[in-house]
């Protein structure tokens, strides 16, 4: 079942061009970035294309993903560029080239900076592996968070999309999807049928967020 927050966001970006420009951020297999890419090769996504992919990590499956789609793609980690300004000037520069409109994080591992946070006001999402705001903040990642979910008996579970603030996992949030825990569940069983929720919803709030521009 979805559960859709009421989207009060004010309207950032007047858009000229016929399609929206996204960056899609990532960190590993990037499975949720090729539920996007082919949400917009079946038209489940429309009004928008993936213009770039940021990957904080150079081998990081999800740049193979990109390159096997004609996808401009690009490592800015800490190994290319220690330094957390430089990082962040990197990232920024890479926006602007590729005049992106809409930031996806889809299993980024790094905290983005305030000041790039406040230069996307809005228009970044991020997808987390749980129902916020349970199970979720700084040390709440990947199989940590299934791993919580089953530490605390919980009976649901579930994927969230929300916008990013300046906070960790506390941004409003656009959609979420409830997912059962089941009897015998480990982390990983759990976390198979939570990922199948996170493409559909990460899909679903792009779309969103896709209409609030074009209402802009």
């Amino acid at each position: 079942m979805l559960n859709d927050s009421v989207l009060s966001a004010p309207c950032v970006s007047s858009v000229n061009e016929s399609r929206l420009n996204i960056a899609v951020m990532i960190s590993g297999g990037g499975t949720n970035l090729q539920a996007l890419i082919d949400a917009v090769k079946t038209g489940a996504i429309q009004g928008a294309r993936i213009a770039l992919v940021i990957s904080s990590k150079q081998d990081a499956y999800g740049m193979t993903r990109a390159a096997e789609n004609g996808i401009a793609a690009v490592s800015i980690g800490k190994a290319e560029f220690p330094d957390a300004a430089e990082r962040e000037a990197a990232i920024s520069g890479a926006l602007q080239r590729a005049k992106i409109d809409i930031i996806v994080l889809a299993g980024y591992m790094s905290i983005l900076p305030p000041g790039l946070i406040r230069e996307y006001e809005w228009r970044i999402i991020n997808i987390h592996p749980s129902l916020i705001p349970k199970h979720c903040g700084m040390g709440f990642y990947g199989k940590r968070v299934h791993t919580a979910v089953l530490a605390a008996g919980d009976r649901e579970s579930g994927a969230t999309v929300h916008y990013v603030d300046e906070e960790v996992d506390s941004g409003q949030i656009i959609i979420q999807e409830r997912v059962p825990v089941m009897d015998g569940d480990d982390a990983d069983s759990l976390a198979a049928r939570v990922l199948e929720a996170e493409h559909r919803i990460l899909v679903a709030a792009v779309n969103k967020v896709i209409a609030a521009f074009a209402g802009s």
